[in-house]
């Protein structure tokens, strides 16, 4: 054997040897890979809200359907209205399939309006799907003298808000600017039971509600003693469990007004959408969507969450995805129009 021949013999023995060596980390199984991991749901809300509760309860049966059985844990980070955990997926994350994000409907649109909010892009993650779908109301404390959707018109009220591009304060800052409301919003508040504390010392007086969370805890005993009035169904019809209570269409008829609060109500059919990290190899992104699937459907699942007040109204990652998509084709004058929202005092 010549020198070259020698040299050939040992290259390809070695790639033989490389290969050999390699094969088991390429031929991993999902279930192999996830045996014995902790897969880990990011929630974008606090400890305590109906958004932490839905997912912790979430997180044992998905992670029952995926193979491998995993462990799961919930971590709340919380802050600029979900966008920093949202971000997180998309910079800090691994992207093995072991990192959820429970994110919150806005992630889908603020980055479309707020130019400064480049770290997260909902065209750059893969999305599971979304638990339910999300209503909003405006409440108010029958002592403020608000306790009709038309004295919004005639008198003062002030409202808490958390994050500045949340629901919470966007919606009644659309309703001030194009229906001439008269709330005074108060934004800053760290979180749901932050301002129903608010309310309760006479700091605020009310603020934008999902209609879910009027089913549990303070606001429900509020409600029920008569302190708390809902005001307003911030939808185009109006929630089943808030019977007689207006919605927008008795007070929005002008199209290019109602385009606008569309920009804004679309993603409500994403209430609660679930995200990985793109990147995540095909077949674990496929085994997370068939356990996110089977997860929804379980009959325990549905019925822990029907008793407890948050009935499960999902939609698949796919039509997650074609609500990111319409929204950012919305044309550009209606674009401008929510900027001017989301940047204005209020």
């Amino acid at each position: 054997m010549n020198f070259r021949t020698a040299i050939r013999a040992c290259i390809a023995l070695i790639s033989v040897v490389a290969m050999t060596l390699a094969a088991p980390a390429f031929g991993q199984s999902v279930a192999q890979f996830y045996r014995g991991k902790t897969v880990t749901l990011i929630v974008s809300a606090d400890a305590g809200t109906p958004t932490d509760i839905l997912a912790r309860q979430f997180a044992r049966f998905f992670v029952k359907y995926l193979p491998g059985k995993p462990d799961a844990v919930v971590m709340n980070v919380v802050g600029a209205g979900g966008m920093v955990a949202a971000a997180s997926l998309q910079s800090s994350q691994p992207n093995d399939g072991t990192v959820v994000g429970f994110l919150q409907r806005n992630n889908l649109y603020i980055p479309l309006l707020d130019t400064r909010q480049n770290s997260f892009d909902p065209r750059k993650v893969r999305w599971l799907g979304s638990l339910d779908k999300v209503d909003y109301c405006l409440v108010a404390m029958t002592r403020s003298g608000v306790t009709t959707a038309n004295d919004l018109f005639k008198k003062k009220l002030y409202i808490g808000a958390t994050g500045f591009s949340n629901e919470d304060r966007t919606l009644p800052a659309l309703l001030n600017r194009y229906l001439g409301t008269k709330m005074t919003i108060v934004p800053g508040y760290t979180g749901r039971g932050e301002v129903y504390l608010a309310m309760q010392r006479g700091e605020v007086d009310g603020w934008a509600s999902t209609v879910d969370g009027l089913a549990v805890g303070e606001p429900a005993h509020m409600l029920a003693n008569g302190k708390l009035k809902v005001l307003l169904d911030l939808g185009w019809t109006t929630s089943p469990s808030l019977p007689g209570v207006p919605n927008l269409s008795a007070y929005i008829t002008n199209p290019d007004v109602k385009a606008l609060f569309d920009l804004f109500l679309a993603p409500f059919a994403a209430g609660r959408p679930i995200a990985v990290p793109q990147g995540v190899p095909p077949d674990r992104l496929q085994a997370l969507r068939t356990a996110f699937a089977k997860a929804i459907a379980d009959p325990e699942f549905i019925a822990v969450m029907k008793k407890q007040g948050f009935p499960i109204d999902p939609i698949d990652g796919d039509a997650v995805e074609q609500i990111v998509s319409k929204l950012y084709a919305t044309p550009q004058p209606e674009i401008e129009g929510a900027r001017k929202l989301i940047f204005s005092a209020q």
